[in-house]
């Protein structure tokens, strides 16, 4: 049976209640046997459809992945993008800003990170960064150094405004788009958390900060919402995708990659009557060739 991803998409001007959104789905597969068969077959129809994007060099395509710490990004990009050549696609995660970055505009670190035609661009965190993070700690605004900005509502629906405006240059210009937010539960993280902390070989991912953020789970579950809200347009579209089954997760990650590729009608460049000429005498040279 196909999934549905359009069951996941923000549609454009819908206001976005995360408590509404859920964070489980019923099992996609019966067993973790069928599972591991239908990602593989999920992967090798993506490692055929980045073959002929890659060949065709028309379109680029950038995927960003946002969620709360634990949510599964990490192992959403890792199997989900495991059958894709290295050479046509990039992953780029974005950590706190260098002081060089600070000096410049809110997009300017990611922009240079796009990805060129031809190729899969993978953000595992990303501008949004900046109506996220930034909106829930106003301390990192302030670094920013934004003449006359203070942290009302104004300035997060001027970015908005900003990031809509973006996504739609890229769009026009062959770029497409499409990013997923991972929607965990608080009690999930919690769990997952804890096995952080109790199974050795996870406790290098526990970080203090895990704790600090998950504090302010209420501000980012607003803050998310209305992000979601005022940038998922027809073109570029959120979707969420719900993040406590992690089987669950990357099927549906991978259906929302396949239908974006799909989407673009893809197939290998057409070889002209004269090129075509060209290889046959070459051809002919190979054959006879001691």
């Amino acid at each position: 049976m196909k999934i549905d991803a359009d069951v996941f998409r923000v549609q454009e001007g819908n206001t976005v209640d995360l408590g509404l959104w859920h964070t489980r789905t019923d099992p996609l597969c019966i067993s973790g046997k069928q599972y591991h068969k239908r990602l593989k077959d999920h992967v090798k129809q993506l490692s055929a459809l980045q073959r002929m994007l890659y060949a065709s060099n028309q379109h680029a395509l950038l995927l960003v992945f946002q969620a709360m710490d634990t949510a599964g990004k990490d192992g959403a990009i890792r199997h989900v993008m495991s059958g894709i050549n290295p050479q046509g696609c990039q992953v780029c995660s974005f950590q706190h800003p260098s002081p060089r970055e600070l000096q410049h505009d809110f997009l300017w670190r990611t922009t240079r990170d796009l990805p060129e035609r031809g190729r899969i661009g993978i953000f595992n965190r990303s501008y949004y960064e900046e109506v996220l993070i930034v909106r829930v700690h106003d301390s990192l605004l302030q670094a920013e150094a934004v003449p006359d900005a203070a942290a009302d509502d104004a300035i997060w629906q001027g970015r908005f405004r900003s990031i809509v405006d973006m996504e739609r240059h890229l769009h026009a210009n062959g770029t497409r788009i499409v990013k997923v937010f991972l929607h965990l539960s608080k009690e999930e993280q919690r769990t997952r958390l804890l096995a952080r902390i109790d199974e050795p070989d996870k406790n290098w991912k526990f970080s203090a900060a895990d704790m600090t953020e998950r504090a302010c789970w209420d501000d980012y579950m607003h803050a998310y919402g209305e992000a979601l809200a005022a940038t998922s347009t027809t073109d570029s579209p959120w979707f969420i995708v719900p993040a406590d089954n992690k089987h669950n997760a990357r099927l549906i990650v991978s259906q929302i990659v396949l239908d974006a590729l799909t989407g673009l009608q893809l197939s290998y460049p057409t070889v002209s009557e004269a090129r075509r000429h060209e290889l046959q005498a070459v051809r002919k040279l190979l054959s006879t060739a001691g």
